[in-house]
């Protein structure tokens, strides 16, 4: 009888590692295509932009001679089907070509501008879903109530308004008025290089260097435009959140643990909000995710060394080996942020993992 059961033990453990090794094997293969269709996009768009990358680099003075040699040197002379497979050997191989403007490789500008992006994307999201979860409870809760309507208009507000408009009043009042905050860029001119660059986010530099005086300084800088982007996520946070807590508390359980005498308290935050965890860790994941992809215009507007400024001012200039490497890493990213939250929902729910 122990052999039997020892038997039906191995069985089952033997299933479980087939589900998850299928499992595996299908996350893989979906990120396969979907990073090959990311690749196959973004060539795409650098074959139709109305811009010669081959002038961009020799110039339009130069002679039919030149030209030729440096389209050859590209790889622009060889079938579109030979130019895609070398585009994904050279991406896989972390090689995005030079750009025109820094004259660097593409890979080492990301490494270096892609940090900044990151510091102000993840401060936005923290500051969005500190206020926007705790503000989309409430709501739910008061549903109705003027607290409710208050909820709300802050949410259509953040949805509404251009990020930019944002951006440029935030200046003028809090800047340009106040002068409660720091003006464009990530510090001040007398503090740019003065920490070591250990991480790329001058915070965290500032800590390891244990230099407050520029730390102080980057604080003032970063609070204003991570506090826009977090404006953003609040909107979405708080309005996903209320209806997920809506539905919730509409739920017998929660009817019947009020008639059990439950505190209010417990009901709401102990099993209605717990119930909801796991789908608000989708919304934050792509939450964080839009705001990496979407910050440019925030950055632009800050003069925030970011990926995003740094596409904008490569497409301006035609570069697009720039414009092509930001485009593919930020794909990247947001791939990775999808599969990390699918990843904590199965975590979170095993259900879902069926």
């Amino acid at each position: 009888m122990a052999t039997a059961e020892t038997n039906g033990k191995g069985r089952l453990s033997s299933a479980l590692s087939s589900r998850i090794l299928m499992r595996t094997i299908k996350t893989l293969f979906s990120v396969l295509v979907t990073m090959l269709g990311l690749l196959l996009v973004t060539f795409v768009i650098g074959r139709v932009m109305p811009i010669d990358p081959v002038l961009s680099v020799v110039g339009e003075s130069a002679t039919r001679e030149t030209y030729d040699a440096a389209r050859a040197a590209m790889g622009l002379d060889k079938p579109i089907v030979v130019q895609f497979l070398i585009y994904i050997w050279d991406v896989m191989h972390g090689d995005f070509g030079n750009s025109l403007l820094t004259a660097r490789p593409v890979a080492q500008d990301i490494a270096r501008v892609f940090p900044a992006t990151l510091e102000l994307a993840t401060l936005g999201t923290i500051f969005g879903v500190l206020l926007g979860v705790p503000l989309g409870v409430v709501a739910a809760v008061k549903r109705g109530t003027w607290i409710d309507q208050l909820a709300r208009v802050v949410a259509l507000v953040g949805y509404s308004m251009p990020i930019f408009w944002l951006g440029l009043m935030g200046l003028l009042l809090f800047y340009g008025v106040l002068g409660w905050v720091g003006g464009p860029g990530r510090v001040g001119i007398f503090y740019v290089d003065v920490v070591p660059p250990v991480t790329g986010m001058i915070l965290i530099d500032s800590i390891l260097d244990q230099n407050w005086t520029v730390l102080k300084n980057a604080i003032s800088h970063i609070i204003l435009p991570s506090s826009i982007l977090g404006y953003y996520s609040l909107a979405y946070i708080s309005r996903m959140t209320r209806s997920f807590m809506l539905e919730q508390l509409s739920a017998e359980y929660i009817t019947t643990a009020r008639v059990k005498g439950l505190p209010e308290r417990t009901v709401i935050w102990r099993h209605a909000f717990r119930n909801i965890k796991v789908q608000l860790i989708t919304v934050i994941a792509l939450s964080y995710a839009n705001l990496l992809e979407g910050s440019v215009l925030t950055e632009i507007i800050f003069s925030w060394p970011g990926i995003g400024s740094y596409i904008t001012n490569a497409l301006l200039s035609a570069d697009m080996n720039a414009v092509l490497g930001g485009t593919v890493v930020v794909g990247l990213v947001f791939v990775l942020l999808n599969i990390f939250s699918e990843l904590l929902y199965k975590f979170f729910d095993p259900r879902a993992a069926e």
